[in-house]
């Protein structure tokens, strides 16, 4: 991903935590807060206690195609955090798309269908 649309500071991820919308499933917690640029930007985050590198790493990189894969559906102008549980390695990958989506639609950011 382009530097440009990713969440990288601390104080970014805060206020996300802070004042963004939140919903929960086993599999990951999706944080949500309007940024008024016209473009979404992700961050993602893994706990240690997850596992370790290789496991995170591997929690992140599905994390991450998830929202590429889902990414043309959702409303543009959003600040969208990622959290992995302890679910998210080994959920089977239908299961983690489904859920992604699902939590998109609880916080109203897909796309209206025409």
């Amino acid at each position: 991903m382009k530097r440009a649309v990713t969440l990288k500071e601390n104080y970014e991820f805060r206020r996300m935590y802070r004042k963004g919308a939140q919903a929960v499933s086993g599999t990951m917690v999706v944080y949500c807060r309007p940024n008024h640029l016209g473009h979404n930007r992700l961050g993602i985050t893994v706990s240690v206690k997850l596992g370790k590198a290789v496991v995170r790493n591997r929690a992140r990189r599905r994390l991450r195609e998830v929202y590429r894969l889902n990414s043309p559906a959702l409303k543009q102008g959003w600040d969208i955090v990622l959290v992995g549980r302890g679910r998210t390695v080994s959920a089977p990958w239908k299961d983690l798309n489904e859920t992604f989506l699902r939590l998109c639609k609880k916080l109203s950011l897909l796309e209206e269908a025409v």
